[in-house]
């Protein structure tokens, strides 16, 4: 059994930055060590249009804290940051006390008016990655709804979706989530956000599609034995081969 700790934090994002980091800080102490902690999109400022720059100079703080909550713990989590002229929302994976990935979101939200806001980041970002050498990919809340980049992430066994998704599409999100980990023959970690017109469903759900799940709880978690990954794959044969490498 190769078992891993996944953790998404279900969290109600305030006005204040400091504030949202300080309580986000202590539930992912609460995780333990070598959890794998993902929050909610944004879930440090929000999406704080009329603060963008504000926001932006936080990222910094907030990069600097999770680099340092980092060290015994992998953390998956959005943030606002500046390049040049544009503004952009960055997931960014922390471990073992540094950034070991970044993708810029691609698909951007028309609804909620992010491409008024945010440039669109590349689409050749969205590639696997590895936390101790397990194969790793992530898609920005509204990526969900595209299949090609699921695609993009085929191989992986950890996918994780952050996101800031509107309650009155919460059956989407728990759809697309699952559908996701059935698809791609992965562990899928939804992180959600709390706040009141949000779907809340954050979730840790395997590759046969069997949800963990609790809209009442800040913290979801699950033991999950990676193994689970490797039979799917060999019994429901797809074409797909993990190529695990644990350090």
């Amino acid at each position: 059994m190769i078992s891993k700790r996944l953790y998404a934090i279900q969290f109600k994002t305030k006005q204040d930055f400091q504030s949202n980091l300080n309580e986000v800080e202590g539930l992912v102490k609460k995780c333990g060590e070598d959890a794998i902690v993902l929050t909610p999109e944004l879930v440090f400022t929000g999406f704080a249009y009329q603060r963008m720059t504000q926001a932006s100079e936080f990222s910094k703080i907030v990069t600097e804290s999770l680099l340092n909550a980092s060290k015994d713990q992998s953390i998956i989590t959005t943030m606002i940051e500046k390049n040049g002229n544009c503004f952009y929302n960055n997931l960014k994976v922390f471990h073992k006390g540094e950034v070991i990935h970044k993708q810029s979101k691609h698909k951007l939200f028309m609804l909620g008016e992010e491409h008024l806001h945010f440039c669109s980041g590349d689409v050749e970002e969205i590639i696997p990655f590895r936390i101790d050498g397990v194969i790793c990919g992530a898609l920005n809340c509204f990526e969900l709804r595209f299949t090609d980049l699921w695609r993009r992430l085929l191989g992986s066994e950890i996918i994780f979706v952050p996101a800031q998704w509107g309650k009155a599409r919460k059956d989407h999100y728990e759809t697309l989530s699952k559908a996701l980990a059935i698809a791609n023959q992965a562990f899928v970690v939804a992180s959600d956000s709390a706040n009141e017109s949000m779907a809340k469903g954050s979730a840790i759900i395997t590759p046969y599609g069997l949800c963990h799940r609790d809209d009442k709880r800040e913290i979801i978690s699950a033991e999950v034995d990676l193994n689970e990954v490797e039979k799917m794959r060999k019994y429901i044969y797809i074409g797909l081969e993990s190529k695990r490498c644990l350090n």
